[in-house]
């Protein structure tokens, strides 16, 4: 994978507790039909914190279990220990979203969310892979993705969208395609599954105090690769600090894409 651009505080937390939020009820009936049910075997790769790996394993629960797996070990660490103060059956372990490490043929779903966007070049590659661990005969491999190219955040100082173009810059310096979530169906069947399901939707939020998405959590990033300077870091603070002070003015607006593909 890419290297991770995203730095894991205490804010960037609480805003995958808030992605979990929005995806159990927006997606919870294409999660069951997809096989998220008791009893299953649920793989969450790219698992970040563990927000929704402790979300799934409760549904699982208590003949099923969730498989965790990320390659950032901080992440990890947060995500085995929220499992244990929930105390559902989530198991973690580190690998990569082409090389999880986890055993083929073998899983009733494999989850990857937001992933993809941030792995260019290397998409249809992850894709295959989890198709592998999925097992025959009915597993799925459910894909949750973006087109970060129509988010838009209304209210919001003007030096959020300097600091969102140089964070959209760093992926296309990456080669990463930010538009990924339009095209979640041709992947699915390029690695020989059948599309179930396959839909979009657009978020509206109220973002919560301290809550500044990706870009901002970005900066250290785009600090070590030339993309921003401590004034333009400093210049930003001072922009969300001042709309911070007025929440009722901002309205975030995201466009996200699902598709569950399933095994023969």
């Amino acid at each position: 994978m890419a290297d991770y651009s995203l730095t894991l505080d205490d804010s960037e937390i609480a805003r995958y507790r808030l992605m979990a939020d929005i995806a159990e009820r927006r997606e919870r009936e294409l999660w069951t039909a997809a096989g998220v049910v008791s009893g299953a075997r649920i793989a969450d790769v790219g698992c970040g914190p563990g927000a929704l790996s402790v979300r799934l394993a409760d549904i699982a629960a208590p003949g099923g279990a969730v498989w965790a797996v990320d390659r950032d070990a901080g992440a990890l660490a947060v995500a085995a220990a929220l499992a244990e103060r929930s105390g559902v059956p989530v198991h973690t372990s580190t690998g990569s979203a082409e090389a999880t490490t986890l055993p083929e043929d073998t899983f009733d779903v494999v989850m990857l969310r937001h992933v993809l966007a941030h792995n260019g070049g290397r998409e249809q590659a992850i894709v295959d892979h989890l198709a592998g661990l999925a097992r025959p005969d009915g597993g799925t491999v459910y894909l949750v993705d973006i087109d970060a190219t129509a988010f838009r955040l209304r209210g919001a100082p003007a030096a959020y969208e300097e600091m969102s173009e140089r964070y959209l810059a760093l992926h296309r310096r990456r080669g990463n395609d930010l538009t990924v979530g339009t095209r979640l169906d041709e992947l699915l069947t390029a690695a020989g599954l059948e599309v179930s399901a396959y839909e979009g939707h657009i978020d509206v939020m109220t973002p919560p105090p301290g809550m500044r998405g990706p870009a901002w959590a970005a900066r250290d990033t785009l600090l070590a690769e030339g993309l921003a300077t401590p004034d333009d870091i400093a210049r930003w603070d001072e922009g969300f600090r001042a709309a911070e002070r007025s929440l009722s003015d901002l309205r975030f607006f995201g466009h996200t894409y699902v598709a569950v593909g399933r095994r023969a």
